[in-house]
């Protein structure tokens, strides 16, 4: 499996579309969530994927200081075959972008509750109450990428 890591304007289109396409048939069709998936970070952002013959099998992207936060932010984490280590694998390699890349001292995210747990394992701490957003139940959590691991 290739690790791809590139701003919005080294993308090709080709891959901009898979992207695109990976991202609305996974956060608007399977989670039958009608939104505005495209919301103009993307320009902001580094897009992280795997990909191998096949195509993308898991996609993130980091986004830049002050875009959606005062931190630096990963969103829109997706991996095509789930429960195979590969989610891991590409959130493990966007913090590694972030706090590389971005020199990101914290990154806060949006969590759907029910992958809480998926985030933890990475060393998110849950840092609000339950929200929605679009429908969904979320919380934010934070990673602190300065202070060492106790």
């Amino acid at each position: 499996m290739q690790l791809i890591v590139k701003r919005f304007e080294e993308l090709t289109v080709k891959e901009l579309y898979e992207i695109l396409k990976i991202r609305v048939s996974v956060f608007v069709v399977e989670q039958n969530c009608p939104y505005q998936e495209i919301d103009g970070k993307d320009k902001q952002s580094f897009h992280v994927y795997l990909k191998d013959d096949d195509g993308i099998q898991a996609y993130l992207r980091v986004v830049d200081k002050g875009v959606s936060y005062d931190e630096v932010s990963i969103g829109r984490v997706i991996a095509v075959k789930r429960r195979h280590g590969i989610g891991s694998k590409i959130l493990s390699e966007g913090i590694k972008v972030a706090k590389n890349k971005l020199k990101a001292t914290a990154i806060r995210i949006e969590a759907q509750t029910y992958a809480k747990e998926f985030y933890e394992k990475q060393g998110f701490k849950q840092v609000s109450g339950i929200f929605l957003e679009d429908g969904i139940p979320h919380v934010q959590m934070l990673l602190d990428c300065v202070s060492p691991a106790l």
